[in-house]
């Protein structure tokens, strides 16, 4: 690169982009470059990293703040299917499937790099957007988790939202260990998974009648197979 800056902002030879397509440069490397340095990372480094100006980038975000909601836009609320609350609620299906669904889902799509050390990046810095994910969650499919399971317990024992953390907190740990703690997890996450949704509805006798047998067996991940280590 020659040091010169292109009319779009490009330092040196690199072409001039389409506004769509340089926004969605700035936001995939945004959440690289967050996930990589924390959310203290400046600007003015992604632009460096980027090949651009860091005027550039404030002609697409306006502050860093903003730029931060488009990444919590692309890493959280993208990851949540709009459909998964009227799944998780349709009693045509057992409990233990739907659970066993999303879960397989949404350990596909956060059991990653990016994720696990944004979300984690995000707690430490008591960082709104984490917040925000998090009360997203319990609203769309936590809460409606405890519901089903008060609905279909079969014992004395009333379930509570900290029964429901303590489930999903145990399956998210599996990525968490990958990723954070770079320890060792199963290679394949599905029997862990199913393990502890076992677990929890055991507890609360549910799924244990003459029919469960019958949907013992494990959802089929998306074709592109186990969920990759990071971009």
């Amino acid at each position: 690169m020659d040091g010169t800056t292109g009319q779009d902002g490009d330092i040196g030879t690199r072409r001039r982009l389409p506004p769509r397509e340089r926004r969605e440069q700035i936001v995939a490397e945004a959440v690289r470059f967050f996930a990589e340095v924390g959310l203290d990372g400046n600007t003015r480094q992604l632009a460096k990293r980027l090949g651009v100006t860091q005027s550039l980038l404030f002609k697409y975000f306006a502050t860093k703040e903003d730029l931060l909601e488009a990444v919590y836009e692309r890493v959280y609320l993208g990851r949540l299917s709009a459909d998964w609350p009227t799944r998780m609620a349709d009693r045509s299906t057992p409990l233990r499937t739907r659970l066993l669904e999303f879960y397989t889902e949404y350990s596909g799509l956060i059991f990653e790099h990016d994720w696990m050390r944004i979300f984690m990046f995000s707690g430490l810095a008591g960082a709104a957007l984490n917040h925000r994910y998090l009360e997203h969650l319990s609203e769309t499919i936590l809460t409606p988790v405890l519901a089903e399971t008060a609905a279909l317990a079969t014992t004395d024992k009333q379930p509570t939202m900290e029964d429901i953390w303590n489930l999903h907190g145990g399956i998210v740990y599996i990525g968490i260990r990958k990723h954070i703690y770079g320890l060792p997890t199963p290679d394949c996450p599905d029997t862990a998974i199913a393990n502890a949704i076992d677990k929890y509805l055991s507890y609360f006798d549910i799924g244990c009648g003459k029919n469960a047998s019958s949907h013992l067996s494990l959802p089929d991940r998306p074709d592109d197979g186990p969920p990759a280590p990071g971009d």
